[in-house]
């Protein structure tokens, strides 16, 4: 299943790209999400059909990284999680009776 919409030329079509956007509506068979765009990198025309069933509304917005500079840094710097860590995380859950409020402490 697609997540995003690509020009020729490699790069990703969002919703300011799109000049034209409408379904292909068929009796028999599926239908389709018609898109019809100018690259904004390299200012060709292009057009997409995608079946309706795999449309989704996010394939044109833009990709938003929500964590600041310092913490991607500090997140980069802690490496991936290891399965010591996951199962050793899985058992202080089981232990709680109750979920903490960290407003509480406060």
């Amino acid at each position: 299943m697609k997540t995003s919409l690509k020009c020729r030329c490699g790069h990703r079509i969002l919703q300011r790209d799109v000049m034209r956007q409408g379904y292909y509506m068929r009796q028999l068979g599926p239908s389709y999400v018609y898109i019809k765009y100018r690259c904004s990198h390299c200012k060709k025309l292009g057009e997409h059909f995608i079946k309706q069933e795999e449309w989704e509304d996010g394939m044109l917005s833009e990709i938003t990284n929500e964590a600041s500079e310092p913490e991607r840094t500090r997140f980069s710097m802690l490496g991936s999680i290891t399965l010591d860590e996951m199962r050793d995380f899985h058992h202080a859950l089981e232990g709680l009776s109750q979920i903490p409020d960290p407003l509480k402490d406060e």
